[in-house]
């Protein structure tokens, strides 16, 4: 029996691999993997039998024999404590690299989603143009650190690792704005992310559900 992996049954990304299926099937991909994919509507999201895997009625969940995980980011860190190439073997890299993959969620993220939230959900309110603009401002100062951070380097840690595929796929939310655009070696680093083989399988994997249920 192959991992499950539960997907929006109809995905609001459309078939552009932003939703957070997306990361775990990069890794899955990148770990030589295979899985299956389970469609959840918005509906069952919220029933009784999607809820005891995800308490909070989102996606993605993982099901692998008696294991059942929720929250994109722990699923990925499961996945690569169990395969090769997305962990450092050094003890001091590997905790390094699980630091990188908790910014990506937790320093990151979070105001990546407020801009879309902004966005999507508040774009009728007189203050929409004033708050987005507050957001983008606390988006900007977090990519500045980030690109110093990252300096020259083509990956988080030199080489590849798990945080990249959770700091790639954050980065790719912006790719609607000129934020990422402004720092050359984050543009970069998204590309390069977007170059690699499991990405790319993982893209298609993602659209061709979408295509076949939308088509």
């Amino acid at each position: 029996m192959h991992p499950v992996i539960s997907v929006f049954a109809a995905s609001p990304d459309e078939g552009r691999g932003l939703a957070r299926d997306m990361p775990v099937r990069w890794a899955l991909e990148e770990v030589g993997q295979p899985y299956q994919v389970m469609p959840v509507t918005f509906a069952e999201m919220k029933e009784e039998a999607h809820l005891a895997r995800q308490p909070f009625g989102q996606i993605p969940t993982f099901e692998d024999g008696e294991l059942v995980l929720f929250e994109s980011g722990a699923i990925v860190l499961h996945i690569a404590e169990g395969g090769r190439g997305l962990l450092p073997d050094d003890a001091i890299d590997r905790a390094r690299a699980v630091a990188w993959m908790f910014a990506a969620v937790g320093s990151i993220e979070p105001v990546v989603v407020q801009r879309e939230s902004a966005i999507y959900l508040e774009g009728d309110k007189q203050w929409h143009k004033e708050r987005l603009a507050i957001i983008e401002d606390r988006i900007a100062n977090r990519l500045g650190e980030l690109a110093s951070a990252l300096g020259d380097a083509n990956w988080l840690l030199g080489e590849f690792s798990a945080a990249d595929i959770l700091m790639v796929q954050t980065l790719r939310r912006l790719e609607d704005s000129d934020l990422i655009e402004r720092h050359a070696n984050l543009s970069a680093y998204v590309e390069r992310g977007k170059t690699r083989p499991a990405f790319q399988r993982a893209f298609a994997a993602q659209k061709a559900f979408f295509d076949r249920n939308h088509g």
